[in-house]
């Protein structure tokens, strides 16, 4: 009899392209993947640990795992598990445990595994490996998150991405093509390129991410390719006016800022300053003026004052953005900044982060009016509860329309009518060409 298999992921798009690969591998004639919301035999929970919230939801997320079949087999894999190895394997009904690397190999350590009074613990001590593990998500007809880097070299002083992911590395273009082939093959509409750093692309094999984005839109059969987040001192004058000149190349950038204050930038080891992100804006905004533009934005960092914020808010309030991504600081173990002086109050931070989340809901709310009446691309979804089926603009507008059974999967010609109270926008179908 098959063993029933569940996997579930927390975090960010690189762990959805890696938690599909590592399902691909369970032989199909001894195991059946089921939903997570299902029992199961086995459950597999692919973790992150870029904030204490994201540690919470990692060990709730076990939790209720274990209570839903607490004579399931659970591994616990992923970054969490690479760098909280012990705390994860603390938690009661716990079999395994596999950091970042090790989870590729689950299903040799399932095949193994002997029940034991505690947890197996795996995981890699020296991090800074050469190995690059290739993933792309499956399963959905639409969109495919494709792995083309991994690992930082960027030292910021608040992240343990690159304790838990090693140094910056990726795989030639050549083999990132045949990917990208095998990919739109199985159907897939629009290939998503994800990595932990995606534009420092090219540091180990002599290439660069250029390179890359003009090797991919020669693919035949590829209709849309999309960036993931991009460091802005990264996005060069070349990617934006390739993005820019190509139809394939979906206008949508996503760059962490995280402060608008130069001296907390400083202090977070970042490499750039604001006028670097401003420049970067300007000319996406020169080049595409209804690119959807989006920042990651890190409140109470510490020794933030008033003052800077108040800089970072002015800052923000005058940049064309389309949305901001609002992150509340928190210590993690093992970076300079869990050290350093000035602490935020818990509910300082909070203040912050809903008047930077209330700036964002205006600018996306402008965004969006200024797309009403205009006609777009969209790629279809899934159908939703209340019988409508969501799809994307190239620029990032989530869209709703009736649902219509020849929809899903496909890329329509849309005209925008009115926004929606969830954040997205009501579409009416136009004739091809209209």
């Amino acid at each position: 009899m098959k063993r029933k298999v569940a996997f579930h992921t927390l975090g960010c798009k690189l762990n959805f392209a890696e938690s599909s690969t590592i399902a691909r591998s369970f032989p199909e004639e001894r195991y059946e993947r089921v939903s997570p919301d299902s029992e199961a035999d086995i459950y597999v929970i692919n973790t992150c640990t870029v904030t204490d919230a994201a540690d919470r939801k990692c060990r709730q997320a076990v939790r209720k795992f274990i209570h839903r079949n607490p004579d399931a087999f659970v591994a616990v894999v992923g970054c969490y598990a690479q760098l909280r190895q012990k705390e994860a394997a603390a938690i009661e009904g716990v079999d395994l445990v596999l950091g970042t690397y090790e989870k590729f190999d689950l299903v040799s350590y399932i095949d193994n595994f002997e029940k034991l009074r505690a947890p197996e613990i795996h995981s890699c001590e020296n991090i800074d490996t050469e190995d690059f593990m290739a993933s792309w998500s499956a399963g959905d007809r639409t969109r495919s998150f494709l792995k083309v880097q991994d690992g930082c070299d960027y030292r910021c002083s608040y992240c343990t991405v690159p304790l838990a992911r090693g140094k910056s590395r990726n795989p030639f273009i050549s083999e990132i093509v045949e990917e990208a082939k095998t990919i739109i093959v199985s159907g897939v509409r629009e290939i998503v390129l994800t990595g932990v750093n995606v534009g420092d692309f090219g540091k180990s094999t002599g290439e660069t991410l250029e390179q890359l984005l003009k090797s991919l839109v020669c693919v035949q059969g590829l209709e849309r390719l999309r960036l993931s987040s991009i460091e802005p001192d990264l996005v060069t004058d070349e990617i934006i006016d390739l993005i820019a000149s190509e139809k394939i190349l979906m206008p949508h950038i996503h760059m962490p800022l995280q402060s608008g204050s130069d001296r907390i930038l400083g202090l977070m080891r970042r490499r750039y300053r604001r006028e670097l992100f401003r420049d970067r804006v300007m000319r996406i905004r020169d080049k595409m003026p209804g690119a959807g533009i989006g920042a990651d934005i890190i409140v109470g960092f510490p020794g933030e004052t008033e003052d800077d914020f108040q800089e970072t808010y002015r800052f923000l309030e005058n940049m064309p953005l389309s949305y901001l991504h609002v992150f509340a600081f928190s210590p993690r173990p093992g970076t300079p900044a869990a050290e350093m002086p000035g602490e935020v109050s818990k509910a300082e931070k909070e203040r912050r982060s809903r008047q930077l989340i209330k700036l964002s809901e205006n600018r996306r709310m402008l965004f969006m009016r200024n797309a009403s009446g205009k006609k777009f691309d969209v790629l279809f979804e899934k159908r939703d509860s209340e019988g409508m089926v969501a799809g994307l603009t190239g620029n990032y507008i989530r869209v709703m329309t009736p649902y219509s059974k020849d929809l899903p999967g496909t890329i329509r010609r849309v005209r925008l009518t009115s926004v929606r109270d969830d954040a997205s926008m009501n579409g009416v179908m136009t004739e091809p060409g209209k």
